[in-house]
């Protein structure tokens, strides 16, 4: 039994693809067990349709997957900062807002930190260096709405902290020496960039503000790479991009929603079906319709964008991978090539290494003034990322940290330090 902390304070990194809950007291910081003795939950709500509680992370994905009835809502995070945010789904006979989904699923972070401490009610949250890109406005309200649910989930005092700058004082913990450290974090819906002063004699300075030499973000991320992944391997079997009889080609919009996690749900509408009918009559190749249409119809949304997902993963490691899709499509199962994942993402990847560069001369460094460079985050490990990463700044030492658990443990910390 791990033994009891004293007064201590939290921080909760709710991510678009995954979540961590983190305590830290004057003897460190560590991570709360939130589902089957794991410390990471999946930043997955099943909302089942007969009144029976929300499912929660692995076990929301289990329950969609295993066929029960409900709506699988996935990517969550990047609802911020958007009109979405606001509107209403259909889910078991009534309409529930996205805001109220985001609220049942910190509710559930909540009960977890209450359960190990259950009378803390001063929290730091991590948050993106932007919610949205080039809107400040949008930002702002991003951070209001999280912090407003906060509040409705009982913290009553809510605080935010850059997440790639609680990569930095996780980092911290272990850095031997005093260097500037580039923190490099490419989570599932933005990539933060930040230049940090660290050292073991600066973690107890109680303003950190003079050590960030510069940061930086963009929002593209791990659900992007799905994304592109899908539509230049995956849904082109469904009919994306083939032409139709008239000399143009299908729709794109609907292939869009299907390749978008938080979007696969806006698909499962009579509407939907009919349009979809309709096109087939105008397709050149219906069968690729035909195909499309069972996916819609048999809610295989997510299921198809798991298998992606997982098929990106698997290119990690290996320079082809198989895509099952068969038993979803009635297609073909399509051998995907490392090269053509890199080539659909290019364009992410290019804005990504415009970020380092950007970051590192707002600094007013040359990349040679850099001791080490931190990745962290669920897609850091992709080889054209640390490929991109090189390049950029060649020789310089690559370290990486716990992928999906780096940020929150920084956060508890820097709970710790605003709140003592």
């Amino acid at each position: 039994m791990t033994d009891p902390m004293i007064n201590p304070a939290c921080g909760i990194d709710f991510g678009t693809s995954n979540s961590t809950v983190g305590l830290a007291d004057a003897s460190g910081a560590r991570l709360l067990p939130l589902e089957d003795g794991s410390v990471t939950l999946p930043s997955a709500v099943f909302w089942q349709t007969e009144g029976a509680p929300a499912l929660f992370g692995r076990a929301a994905t289990a329950a969609y997957l295993e066929g029960e009835d409900g709506r699988l809502m996935r990517g969550l995070k990047s609802t911020l900062g958007s009109g979405l945010i606001h509107d209403k789904t259909a889910v078991g006979g009534r309409a529930v807002s996205f805001r109220e989904v985001l609220a049942r699923f910190i509710g559930h972070l909540r009960a977890a930190q209450l359960a190990a401490a259950p009378g803390l009610d001063r929290v730091v949250f991590g948050r993106p260096v932007h919610f949205v890109d080039d809107d400040p406005a949008a930002d702002a309200a991003a951070e209001a709405v999280l912090a407003e649910i906060a509040r409705d989930c009982g913290w009553r005092e809510v605080g935010f902290q850059y997440e790639p700058i609680a990569a930095a004082l996780h980092y911290e913990q272990t850095a031997a020496r005093e260097e500037l450290v580039l923190i490099v974090d490419i989570g599932g819906g933005t990539s933060d960039v930040s230049v940090v002063r660290v050292g073991p004699g600066r973690a107890v300075l109680p303003d950190r503000g003079r050590d960030i030499l510069a940061n930086d973000g963009i929002r593209a991320g791990g659900t992007d790479f799905d994304r592109l992944l899908s539509l230049s391997e995956a849904l082109p079997h469904l009919g994306y991009l083939a032409p139709t009889r008239g000399g143009g080609t299908m729709p794109r919009h609907y292939y869009h929603d299907l390749s978008t996690w938080h979007r696969i749900n806006a698909l499962y509408s009579a509407r939907t079906a009919s349009d979809l009918k309709a096109l087939r009559l105008v397709a050149d190749q219906p069968t690729l319709i035909d195909r499309m249409i069972r996916v819609v119809a048999g809610r295989h949304g997510h299921a198809l964008a798991m298998r992606v997902e997982a098929a990106k993963i698997a290119l990690s490691d290996a320079e082809v991978a198989r895509l099952p899709m068969a038993d979803l499509t009635g297609g073909p199962n399509p051998m995907l090539r490392r090269a053509g994942f890199e080539a659909a993402v290019e364009a992410p990847i290019a804005r990504i290494r415009a970020l380092l560069e950007r970051v590192l001369s707002e600094a007013g460094l040359a990349p040679d003034r850099i001791g080490t460079v931190f990745l962290t985050g669920g897609s850091s490990q992709l080889p054209i990322l640390r490929a991109t990463v090189q390049s950029v700044l060649p020789g310089v030492v690559m370290a990486s940290g716990d992928m999906l658990g780096s940020v929150g443990t920084g956060l508890a910390l820097e709970a710790r330090r605003r709140f003592g």
